[in-house]
């Protein structure tokens, strides 16, 4: 595997910035269970020689094994300045709609840790004016060592979570694929019905064959109302 982590860190150093912060999120296209977003805040001026070897390996999380991910968290832990993670769970996504919850905790994550933030990031799209002045970065786990960092933390935090269901709801089998759609998830929710951690408003075929009727939570974009660009929040 490609040692990654110096071309990320040295994206973050080019900014000019001592305190970088970074957010990503984890779960945006599971069925069931949280939407997990986190915050990483680095200390360019602290992270010298020794201290940035545990990152040598440091990617977007997608990139990694699960084996590789458990170092990178542990490696973020002892590395960073700061970690901020919040879990935001099926109801409060059917309640508020997908984007509008990962905009806004997204958006907590950047104010918990600016300042002392000199530099935000987050992955992929702008968060609105209620964020701290940020730059949002196109594949951005892939170029920041801040936002890779964020992306390792909610993948790694949310998983564990998905662990925990699972000793809950065990006939889901959310261990194995932590809440995401697979044939074997999909086949169980038609048999017995969702459980209390799926997400009623997303539109999945194996909500549509059920002997009952699932309520149906409209975020605000499908009820046709304005959104402020860039928010996610009604005008």
């Amino acid at each position: 595997m490609k040692r990654t982590g110096q071309k990320l860190l040295r994206f973050d150093r080019k900014l000019g910035a001592r305190f970088v912060a970074g957010a990503d999120e984890a779960g945006r296209g599971s069925l069931a269970g949280p939407l997990v977003v986190a915050g990483v805040l680095l200390d360019y001026g602290a992270l010298r020689e020794h201290k940035v070897r545990p990152l040598a390996y440091l990617n977007d999380s997608k990139q990694c094994s699960e084996e590789r991910r458990a170092e990178l968290f542990r490696a973020v832990l002892a590395c960073a300045e700061k970690v901020v993670v919040r879990a935001i769970p099926a109801t409060d996504i059917d309640r508020n709609g997908l984007h509008r919850s990962n905009l806004a905790g997204l958006r907590a994550m950047l104010q918990a840790l600016a300042p002392p933030a000199e530099a935000c990031l987050v992955d992929g799209f702008r968060l609105g004016p209620l964020a701290p002045e940020h730059t949002a970065v196109v594949d951005g786990d892939e170029k920041s060592a801040a936002i890779a960092a964020a992306s390792i933390v909610a993948k790694v935090t949310r998983d564990r979570l998905m662990r925990r269901l699972d000793a809950l709801y065990p006939a889901y089998g959310f261990a194995q694929h932590v809440g995401y759609i697979t044939p074997g998830h999909s086949a169980v929710v038609r048999e017995r019905g969702p459980c209390a951690v799926h997400r009623l408003s997303f539109q999945a075929l194996c909500y549509k064959v059920l002997p009952y009727q699932v309520p149906v939570f409209r975020a605000p974009e499908a009820r046709g109302e304005r959104l402020v660009p860039g928010t996610g929040a009604p005008e």
